[in-house]
C-alpha cells in the first residue's frame, strides 16, 4: 500500500493509491531524466487529488517544486494564478528574449504596457520555466485548477502542450478534465475500494459505530475519503448509533457541505466571524485579515481560538482544511455580513498598492448603484484589459453595470463587456452581456452596435449560415449612423459571406454585394478599406472585367512596401482575393507570404492559422510539398496554442495532388460532412474542387464532372470556384460532355481575360485546346505550354505537357507525343505527384515506349517538424527566434536539431545549407514565407 495523506489536514492513514501513485513515479523520474510531462489529475471534490499532490512533493526528490492553488474569489483577477506560479522565479526573467520578457512583465502587472498577446505569455512562461530548471528539474503543481482565473488557466494549458525536451513538470488538479485541458494526459482518481474505505471510516470515528451504519457510509459515499472523514464529524451520537441523519444518495459535495455547515454552527460566533471574513479574501494575505478582523472588533484571541478548531491556519498564509470549507464559510455569513466583511477588507487594502482588489472589494459591499465604485471598476477593467486579461476586464465592466446609476452608462459599460468577452473567447458571456443591454433603453447607435456584437460573436464562435444575415443587418442598420463602422461591418458580412457559400440564403455573397454598393461613398478621397470594399463587390456584381481595374489597383497596393502594417493586418485577407480573382499566381503568393510575416511580427495569432493554412495550400498546389509541410507543422503549433480548430487545408491538398486516393478521401469525407454540420459552403467546394482534381488524375472522369460542377456553382468567379472551372472542362470532354464544358470554358475566359496574366492565359488556352480540333487545337496546346512555363504552379505545366501529349497520341504523332509525355512524366514523377505520373504513364506506354513504372517518393527523412527546424536553423534563425515562431523552448528547438544532425548525418549547423538542398537551387528562405 501507498502511504499517503488521505486528505489535507489529516494524519498519515494508509490508502491504497498504488496505480496513482505509480503514475506520479513515473512523471518525477521522467522530469529528472530530462523530460517535459504533463499531467491532469482529476475527480470529484474530496476524492484525494491534493493527498496526491502531496504525495508528488515526496517523490520529487531533488526537483525544484513550485505550488499554485486556484481560489474561486479570486477568478476574475487576471493572471492571479501565473502570478503565484512566476513570483519565485522572477529572477530568472532577464534570460527570456526581448518580447516574451516584455509581454510576460505586462501580463503580470509590474509594467504598464501594450496588452501582450496571450500566446507571447505562455511563451514567455516556458521560458522562464526551462530557464528555472536549468539548475536542477522543475515540478509545479497547480491545485483547484476549476477554480483558476481564466487567462492563467488558458496560458498553463498552453504552456503544459509545448514541454519538450525541458526537465519541467506540470501537474494540475482538477474536478473536470475537460475545457482548456482535454487532450492532456489524465489520471483519474476515483473512490477507495471498500476495505480501505471503512479503515479511514474508523480512524475518523471517535466513538462507537453500528455496524450497519457502517455499511451505509462507506456505501453512500463511494470511497470519497474527504466525505468518510467529515460526514460523521456533523453527526451526533445518536444519529451514529442508529443511522438517522445519514445523507441520501445524492451528489457528494452536498453532504460534505452540510457537514462543514454544522461544524460552523458548533462554533462560538467571534470563531465563525473570522471564519467568514478569512474566506472573502481569496490571497490569503494573514496581515490584511488580521486588519479587517480588527476593525469589526474581532480580538487576537479569537484567531488562536479559531486555529484550535482544525478548520483554519494561521502561518505564512490563511489556509482552510479544505477549499469547500472556505466556500462553505462564506456563505454561511448572511448578506449584511458579507458586506460588512468586504467593505473591512477594502478598508484594509492600500489603495495604490493593490487598487483592483480594494475596488472588487468595495462592489462587493454595495447595495445600490454608486457611481464612484463604477468609476473604480472602469478603471480596473483598463487596467486588466493592458495586461491581456480580456475575460477579467470584462468581469469589472459588467459589476460596473451592475453598480451603474445612469441608464446610459450601464449600457455602455454592458457593452464594453461584452465585447471584451467576445475577444476572451467568451462567447456565451458575452451574449448574456448583450441580452441585458437591451432590457435597457437605447439608443440608434447604441442598438446597432448591439446587433453588430451579437452577429460578431456568432460569426467568431462558428462559421455557418446565421452570421452573414446578422452581419448583414448591423452593417445596414449602421449606414446612417457610422459609415466607416457600416464599411468595415460589410466587409466582415463579405467574409462570413464567402464561408457560408449557398448556405447563406439572402445573405449570400450576391446579397451582401448588392447591398454594400448602396453605402454612401466616401466624405473625401477612399481609404484602403474603401478600394478593397468597392472591388470585391464589383466584382461579385458585376463581373471580373468591370472590376478588373480596381482589383489590380489593391494588388499593387498590397504587394508594394509603402502600405502600412496596420492595413495588411486589417484588410490584407480581403485584398489577396483580388489577387487569386485575377489569376496572378505570384502577386496572390506574395500577398500571403507577406500576411503571415506581418502576422507573425504582429503576434496576430488569432488569423496566423488560417494564413498559414493558405499559403501552405498555394505552396501545396506549387508541389513544394515539403515546405506545405513545414507550414502546416507552424500551424498546428499556433492552433494548439490558441485552441484553434481549422479545417486541414494543407494536408488535405498535399494528398490531393500526390494522388494518395487511399488517404485523401476519408479526409475529404470527414471535412465534408463537419461543412454541412456547421453550414460552412466554402469548405465544401473545397472538398469538391479536391476530389475533382483527384479523379481528374485518377481518370474517373464522371466522378470528378459531378465534383467540379458542384465546386464551380459555389462562388463564381472567387477562389476554389474559380479554380473548379478548368478541372470541369477537363472532365466534360473526357465524358463526352462537351457542352458542359463550353459553359465553364466561358465563364473562365472571362476571368482570366480580365486579369491577363500568363497563369489565367495559359489554364484557358489548355481548357479551349480541349474543346477544339485540329490547328486550332495544336496552337492552344503550345499557346498553354508556353504561357504556364512562365507563370503559375508547376504541376499545371505538367498537366498541359499531359494533354498535349494525349491530343498528338489521338492524332497518330506517337514521336511528338512521347516527348511531350516523357516531359509530364519527368515532371509529376520529380514532384511527388503521383495519380497524373501514374496517368502519363499508360500513355507512353500507349505510344510504345518502354517506360518501367517509378514509384514517386514521397517519404522525408524528417518529420515536418524537424524539417522546418533544420531550414529555419540553416536560414540563420537562433534557437530562441526558432522557439518564439514555434511556441517551444530554446531547449526543445535544440533537442530537435540533435535529432535532425543525427539523421543528416552532420555534426553542425554550418552543414545544414548542403543537407537541405532544394529541387532547383531556387528555394527561398523560410522567412520569406
Amino acid at each position: 500500500m501507498a502511504q499517503i495523506r488521505s486528505v489535507s489536514g489529516h494524519a498519515m492513514v494508509p490508502v491504497n493509491r498504488r496505480r496513482e501513485a505509480d503514475e506520479l513515479r513515473r512523471l518525477a523520474d521522467a522530469v529528472r531524466a530530462g523530460g517535459g510531462r504533463a499531467l491532469v489529475v482529476s475527480g470529484e471534490a474530496g476524492i484525494g487529488k491534493t493527498a496526491l499532490l502531496d504525495h508528488l512533493e515526496e517523490l520529487a526528490a531533488g526537483c525544484r517544486l513550485v505550488r499554485v492553488t486556484g481560489v474561486q474569489s479570486e477568478m476574475e483577477l487576471a493572471f492571479a494564478g501565473l502570478h503565484q506560479l512566476c513570483a519565485p522565479m522572477l529572477d530568472r526573467l532577464e534570460s527570456v528574449p526581448p518580447g516574451q520578457f516584455d509581454a510576460l512583465r505586462v501580463a503580470l502587472g509590474l509594467v504598464v504596457g501594450p496588452s501582450p498577446d496571450r500566446a507571447m505569455v505562455g511563451l514567455a512562461v516556458l521560458g522562464l520555466l526551462s530557464e528555472a530548471a536549468a539548475e536542477r528539474p522543475l515540478i509545479c503543481i497547480v491545485d483547484d485548477h476549476q477554480w483558476l482565473d481564466r487567462e492563467s488557466a488558458l496560458v498553463l494549458a498552453s504552456v503544459a502542450r509545448r514541454l519538450g525536451a525541458d526537465p519541467v513538470g506540470l501537474v494540475f488538479a482538477t474536478r473536470d478534465s475537460g475545457g482548456e485541458l482535454a487532450g492532456l494526459m489524465e489520471l483519474q482518481v476515483s473512490g477507495l475500494a471498500e476495505e480501505d474505505a471503512r479503515a479511514l471510516l474508523d480512524f475518523g470515528l471517535t466513538g462507537p459505530l453500528d455496524e450497519r451504519v457502517r455499511d451505509q457510509i462507506v456505501a453512500e459515499t463511494r470511497g470519497n475519503p474527504l466525505a468518510l472523514l467529515e460526514l460523521p464529524r456533523g453527526l451526533s451520537p445518536a444519529e451514529l448509533a442508529g443511522g438517522f441523519g445519514l445523507p441520501a444518495m445524492v451528489p457528494l459535495s452536498g453532504p460534505i457541505e452540510e457537514s462543514f455547515r454544522n461544524q460552523l454552527q458548533m462554533l462560538a460566533p467571534e470563531v465563525r466571524r473570522l471564519l467568514q471574513v478569512a474566506a472573502a479574501e481569496p490571497s490569503g494575505e494573514v496581515a490584511l485579515v488580521r486588519d479587517a478582523v480588527t476593525s469589526l472588533g474581532i480580538g487576537a484571541d479569537v484567531e488562536s481560538a479559531a486555529g484550535q478548531t482544525g478548520l483554519i491556519t494561521f502561518s505564512d498564509r490563511v489556509r482552510f482544511r479544505h477549499p469547500l470549507l472556505r466556500s462553505v464559510a462564506y456563505r454561511s455569513a448572511g448578506s449584511a455580513e458579507r458586506r460588512a466583511a468586504h467593505l473591512a477588507l477594502a478598508g484594509a487594502i492600500d489603495a495604490a498598492a493593490d487598487p483592483d482588489r480594494r475596488a472588487w472589494h468595495r462592489a462587493a459591499a454595495a447595495t445600490e448603484p454608486d457611481e464612484e465604485i463604477a468609476d473604480e471598476l472602469e478603471r480596473s477593467a483598463a487596467r486588466a484589459r493592458a495586461r491581456g486579461g480580456l475575460a477579467a476586464a470584462a468581469a469589472f465592466w459588467q459589476r460596473a453595470a451592475v453598480l451603474s446609476a445612469d441608464p446610459a452608462r450601464r449600457v455602455e459599460r454592458l457593452l464594453a463587456a461584452a465585447e471584451n468577452s467576445l475577444q476572451a473567447g467568451a462567447y456565451d458571456p458575452a451574449l448574456d452581456q448583450l441580452q441585458s443591454a437591451e432590457t435597457e433603453v437605447l439608443s440608434a447607435v447604441q442598438s446597432a452596435r448591439v446587433n453588430l456584437l451579437r452577429a460578431q460573436v456568432i460569426f467568431a464562435s462558428h462559421l455557418g449560415s446565421e452570421p452573414p444575415r446578422l452581419l448583414l443587418k448591423a452593417a445596414e442598420h449602421l449606414t446612417s449612423l457610422d459609415r466607416d463602422l457600416a464599411r468595415d461591418t460589410y466587409l466582415t458580412a463579405w467574409m462570413a459571406a464567402l464561408f457560408a457559400g449557398r448556405r447563406a440564403g439572402d445573405a449570400d455573397l450576391s446579397g451582401v454585394s448588392r447591398a454594400a454598393r448602396a453605402l454612401p461613398p466616401p466624405p473625401g478621397a477612399p481609404t484602403v478599406a474603401d478600394l478593397v470594399l468597392d472591388g470585391l463587390t464589383l466584382l461579385v456584381t458585376e463581373g471580373p472585367a468591370t472590376a478588373a481595374p480596381v482589383l489590380r489597383h489593391i494588388t499593387k497596393l498590397f504587394t508594394d512596401a509603402e502600405l502600412g502594417e496596420a492595413d495588411h493586418l486589417k484588410l490584407g485577407w480581403f485584398a489577396q482575393a483580388a489577387a487569386s480573382a485575377l489569376w496572378d499566381y505570384e502577386a496572390w503568393q506574395t500577398m500571403l507570404r507577406h500576411q503571415v510575416q506581418v502576422a507573425r511580427a504582429a503576434g496576430a495569432l488569432d488569423r496566423l492559422p488560417i494564413l498559414l493554412e493558405a499559403l501552405g495550400m498555394s505552396v501545396a498546389w506549387d508541389g513544394d510539398f515539403t515546405t506545405a509541410a513545414t507550414l502546416l507543422a507552424e500551424s498546428e503549433a499556433v492552433c494548439d496554442v490558441t485552441g484553434t480548430t481549422i479545417a486541414p487545408f494543407i494536408a488535405t491538398r498535399i494528398s490531393t495532388q500526390r494522388g494518395d486516393h487511399e488517404r485523401v478521401l476519408p479526409q475529404l469525407a470527414a471535412v465534408a460532412e463537419d461543412a454541412a454540420a456547421h453550414g460552412q459552403g466554402i469548405a465544401e467546394s473545397w472538398v469538391h474542387w479536391n476530389r475533382a482534381s483527384l479523379f481528374n488524375g485518377m481518370g474517373r472522369y464522371e466522378e470528378a464532372l459531378e465534383s467540379a460542377a458542384a465546386a464551380a456553382q459555389e462562388h463564381p468567379g472567387l477562389y476554389v470556384s474559380l479554380w473548379a472551372l478548368h478541372e470541369l472542362v477537363e472532365a466534360a470532354v473526357r465524358s463526352g460532355r462537351p457542352d458542359l464544358g463550353r459553359d465553364a470554358l466561358r465563364q473562365l475566359s472571362l476571368s482570366a481575360r480580365a486579369g491577363g496574366t500568363d497563369f489565367g492565359l495559359g489554364v484557358e488556352a489548355r481548357s479551349q485546346a480541349l474543346l477544339s480540333e485540329g490547328v486550332e487545337a495544336e496552337a492552344l496546346h503550345r499557346e498553354a505550354v508556353e504561357r504556364l512555363a512562365r507563370s503559375g504552379p508547376r504541376p499545371e505545366l505538367a498537366r498541359a505537357h499531359l494533354l498535349y501529349g494525349e491530343w498528338l497520341r489521338r492524332e497518330n504523332r506517337r514521336t511528338d507525343a512521347r516527348m511531350e509525355l516523357h516531359t509530364a512524366y519527368a515532371m509529376f514523377t520529380d514532384l511527388g505527384i503521383e495519380a497524373f505520373a501514374e496517368r502519363a504513364r499508360r500513355e507512353l506506354a500507349a505510344c510504345g515506349a518502354n517506360t518501367r513504372k517509378r514509384v514517386v517518393e514521397t517519404v522525408d527523412p524528417l518529420t515536418a517538424q524537424e524539417e522546418l527546424i533544420a531550414r529555419l536553423a540553416r536560414d540563420g534563425r537562433t534557437n530562441p527566434e526558432i522557439g518564439t515562431q514555434l511556441f517551444i523552448s530554446a531547449r526543445t528547438v535544440e533537442w530537435h536539431l540533435r535529432r535532425v544532425f543525427a539523421k543528416l548525418g552532420i555534426t553542425s549547423r554550418r552543414e545544414l545549407a548542403s543537407a537541405l538542398p532544394s529541387a532547383d537551387g531556387t528555394e527561398p528562405r523560410l522567412d520569406e514565407y
